[in-house]
């Protein structure tokens, strides 16, 4: 991913003009905010599915939300550490109760499993999966009716045997294939350890038809999450990274690796600021405006949200948790005043109010006494000033199980955002959103000619008349799990807005206009956007 100017300085110039109108309109307008409800379906359902397993286990439990039959319907794959992992089946009707049922091919029915992330390898039109394990990773390619199977030649890959915790992808420019980074966590087979005995991290990149040799990412201080993002718009997604500091316990930070041919840190030089947590899971939006995301680590004790500095060249975060109320630090109901442990994270808009939330899993690692051992999910709320609030309790998925993975998706297509949670040894949670009243919406999703047919690395930007938001289209992220399929997005009490798409490579197409409470497909069309309804 070479570097290239992002998109064209006229255009930084009309952003800036743009967001500052947009936020004055926001502050005018203000949108109605409806109180969240949602009601737990998975026990009536007879979903049983538990993550489970020993100390390889006290992390991961990810899951997957993604379309693997062609109704649009987003099926659940959920890991089981030393059970076999699960696939749950979305029988639901369109804007109807939730249904889902546990039938898993033999083929996904893997031990070992932490969690898995959902993308197009090969650009067929069905989305595959990187299943990542304790043991030998796999790349399993899609088909028609949930058929999974081990690519042909399995790309050069070689599934290794470490215990691997993280991943993300993103397509460097030229490639078919998309460029594939695995974080591990501490060398299971390093006699001295567990601690200060982090594993090596690895990128893969493509090389022909496949994948060439993996290139260490090193030094490795236990990721538990990666993600590519194109943090500065500069045009190329580099590579961040989120440590576990119990495990490296000194000399460790948090990375960022700049994706250049040869791969490097960034430091001081660079911007980057040094910083150390018990990371667990990364998010990444633009909740200020800007249109720049701003990014959201998980972690024991503070929850840490993190901005771009004013005026930044480069990767120069700062720490904006107390100023936006996000600490999320200790369980906010159950009467335990021991700090609280992040799992996955997660923004989306759960009231259509135009503004998006955070939703946290949270739970004690196994028995850690210094930490909370009730310690319900959160879900904070965006006000109107920017500002979070805590709703997780009155909307209902403040659970006490031990979470690790979720996904925050619109299961039914009824435009609320609905959300599955992974228990370690309690049975998988999946919330069904209710809440009434809520504003309106819009679900799209993005298509381009191969590769990189979900135009994975492109910016997508909705636009009303109280203001812009801007999207990025990432693989990785959040803990253990992703999601691929429509973006969700909340309207408020606006009927239409305005669509737009910089696609991966800079081109940037022209405004459509759209009406509000539609699943769309966009895709480019010269200089226009062709809207497909499904």
């Amino acid at each position: 991913m070479p570097s290239k100017a992002w998109p064209r300085l006229p255009y930084r110039i009309s952003l800036e003009m743009r967001l500052n109108t947009s936020i004055i309109l926001a502050l005018m307008a203000g949108a109605a905010q409806a109180d969240p409800a949602f009601v737990e379906r998975g026990a009536q359902l007879g979903i049983d599915h538990q993550y489970v397993g020993g100390w390889e286990h006290f992390v991961g439990g990810g899951i997957a939300a993604f379309d693997c039959d062609g109704d649009a319907l987003p099926e659940l794959y959920a890991a089981g550490g030393q059970a076999p992992a699960a696939l749950l089946r979305n029988s639901s009707q369109r804007g109807g109760t939730l249904s889902f049922q546990q039938n898993t091919p033999v083929s996904l029915a893997l031990t070992g499993v932490i969690g898995a992330y959902p993308l197009d390898v090969d650009s067929d039109g069905w989305q595959d999966l990187f299943v990542l394990r304790v043991g030998e990773n796999q790349l399993l390619k899609g088909g028609p009716d949930c058929s999974f199977a081990p690519f042909p030649n399995a790309l050069g890959l070689s599934g290794g045997d470490k215990w691997s915790t993280a991943f993300s992808a993103a397509w460097e420019d030229g490639n078919d294939l998309p460029t594939l980074a695995i974080g591990n966590y501490v060398d299971r087979h390093n006699p001295e350890g567990p601690f200060q005995t982090c594993d090596t991290n690895e990128l893969l990149r493509p090389k022909g038809r496949g994948y060439g040799a993996p290139v260490d990412l090193s030094p490795g201080y236990c990721a538990l999450s990666m993600l590519f993002s194109d943090w500065g718009r500069t045009g190329r997604a580099d590579l961040r990274v989120s440590n576990d500091r119990h495990y490296y316990v000194k000399g460790g930070q948090e990375q960022m690796w700049a994706m250049q041919p040869s791969p490097r840190l960034y430091g001081e030089g660079d911007g980057w600021r040094r910083y150390m947590l018990w990371g667990m899971g990364i998010a990444s939006r633009d909740i200020s405006g800007d249109g720049l995301p701003e990014v959201y680590l998980s972690s024991m004790g503070d929850q840490k949200l993190q901005m771009l500095a004013d005026g930044a060249t480069g990767p120069d975060f700062r720490d904006a948790t107390f100023e936006k109320g996000t600490t999320a630090h200790r369980p906010h109901m159950g009467g335990d005043g021991r700090p609280s442990t992040g799992w996955h994270v997660a923004f989306g808009d759960v009231q259509n109010d135009g503004r998006d939330d955070i939703f946290i899993a949270k739970g004690n690692v196994e028995q850690m006494p210094g930490s909370a051992m009730k310690d319900p999910n959160n879900l904070l709320l965006q006000l109107d000033d920017g500002r979070f609030a805590e709703g997780g309790g009155d909307a209902g998925v403040a659970s006490m199980a031990r979470s690790r993975g979720a996904a925050l998706v619109d299961l039914n297509l009824d435009g609320r955002l609905d959300l599955a949670v992974v228990n370690r040894r309690a049975p998988v949670e999946v919330y069904e959103n209710v809440t009434s009243d809520a504003g309106q919406w819009l679900l799209l999703s993005l298509r381009q000619p191969a590769p990189n047919v979900d135009a994975i690395g492109a910016w997508l930007e909705v636009k009303t008349e109280t203001g812009v938001q801007s999207r990025e289209l990432t693989v990785g992220g959040g803990h253990a799990g992703g999601t691929a399929g429509f973006q969700h997005f909340g309207l408020g009490d606006q009927a239409e807005a305005q669509v737009r798409v910089i696609w991966p490579g800079g081109v940037v197409s022209d405004w459509a206009t759209v009406q509000a409470g539609q699943v769309l497909t966009l895709s480019p069309d010269g200089a226009s956007l062709s809207v497909t309804a499904r």
